[in-house]
């Protein structure tokens, strides 16, 4: 029987075992010296002055919509803030701002990037606009420089989810440094897997020390005794319980910020080897007027997944090819989370649509992904080539 091409694949070895044994045997599991030694690691790879640690990239997302709302040194997030957003992502870019009362205004794609359209994007700015919500989607830059150019300009937050995009860079500068707070993602079939987990970064001290808050209950335990938002007093018992902020509890586990270390130290090697397989699939898909492929428009893919579109200008039968895929054991799924307002979730969202969205429905409807992993994929991607070639002959 042939062998399965799954979504997703582990990029761990006996180093992640050996660093969650390390773990077990200090007897440590909760929130301590791993994860903030990770969290410095991070932040010093990106050249970013704070990271900070969550138990994943959704918890990564509400933190930092959440000290974009309580924060006094610079443009803050109220109610009733208008957000732009783009209409493809998953749905924890959108769910954040819909809990603290922002209105979303979902923008088109272009449909081979997958990003957002830029001259759609600075069309739809209106007088409450109060952020841009960047989103490099699976690994493909979006316009961030043009972004942030824009929100400079306009007096606009701008803020990037990288959770898709960890590792892909504009002319040597990486995706998750242009935004004034970013988020990253560590889920198994991401760029790197701590299991569970997640990272905000940012140059911004009053958001960083924000987020450490936000982050565990709304105490000020752990934020340095110089910190931008309260000044420390006397009484010890009563500073480790001092809460300031209505908080979560969404710290990470030891056990992630020790794996994360081994991974963050393998990422440039994984992402070399997921650049290579996006090679061949562009060698072996670029020119077929029956595809559209992602397209690297803005600097280099990290290449979280091979994306493909059925070509909406040809007559070629979804289904047949779908069930070929399925027959021969290749994983695929709708491109991201699909065109969001399509989804039933809309009906508790305050949003507007800057027009019909119509490259966000094509793809909605006739794209879907396969996975790349951090392993030489050179037959699986000639057998996902040969299986679409006759599916759609």
């Amino acid at each position: 029987m042939t062998e399965p091409f799954a979504l997703a694949a582990t990029s761990w070895d006996q180093r992640e075992i050996d660093a969650m044994q390390a773990v077990i045997d200090s007897g440590m599991f909760t929130m301590g010296e791993k994860v903030k030694a990770f969290e410095q690691a991070f932040a010093a790879h990106f050249g970013m002055d704070h990271a900070i640690m969550t138990n994943s990239g959704s918890s990564a997302n509400l933190v930092s919509t959440a000290a974009l709302s309580f924060r006094k040194q610079g443009p803050a997030l109220a109610p009733g803030d208008e957000v732009i957003v783009p209409a493809i992502s998953w749905t924890t870019t959108y769910t954040p701002l819909q809990q603290y009362g922002l209105k979303t205004r979902f923008v088109d794609v272009e449909l081979d990037t997958l990003n957002v359209d830029m001259a759609k994007l600075v069309d739809a700015i209106t007088p409450k606009t109060k952020m841009i919500m960047a989103v490099s989607i699976l690994g493909n830059p979006a316009a961030l420089g043009q972004m942030r150019d824009l929100a400079d300009a306009r007096g606009l937050i701008f803020m990037e989810d990288n959770c898709e995009s960890l590792d892909a860079e504009i002319a040597g500068r990486k995706t998750g440094t242009f935004g004034d707070i970013s988020t990253a993602s560590f889920f198994f079939s991401h760029h790197i897997s701590t299991m569970e987990g997640g990272m905000i970064m940012t140059n911004d001290r009053e958001l960083a020390h924000l987020c450490r808050a936000l982050r565990a209950h709304g105490w000020t335990r752990d934020l340095p005794d110089d910190n931008e938002l309260v000044t420390r007093g006397d009484d010890d018992l009563f500073e480790a319980y001092r809460f300031i902020l209505p908080g979560y509890n969404v710290r990470p586990l030891e056990f992630s910020g020790a794996v994360g270390l081994v991974q963050l130290d393998k990422l440039p090697e994984m992402t070399a080897q997921r650049r290579r397989n996006w090679d061949l699939f562009k060698s072996l898909f670029e020119g077929d007027e029956r595809f559209i492929i992602q397209r690297e428009k803005e600097g280099r893919s990290s290449a979280f997944s091979f994306t493909v579109i059925l070509n909406p200008s040809m007559d070629l039968d979804r289904k047949r090819i779908f069930d070929a895929l399925t027959e021969n054991r290749i994983g695929f799924r709708i491109i991201t989370g699909g065109c969001y307002p399509r989804h039933a979730v809309i009906r508790h969202f305050d949003h507007s649509c800057h027009d019909d969205l119509p490259n966000a429905n094509i793809a909605h409807d006739r794209g879907f992904f396969v996975g790349n992993h951090p392993l030489d994929l050179t037959d699986q991607i000639h057998r996902l080539r040969e299986v679409l070639d006759r599916a759609a002959g």
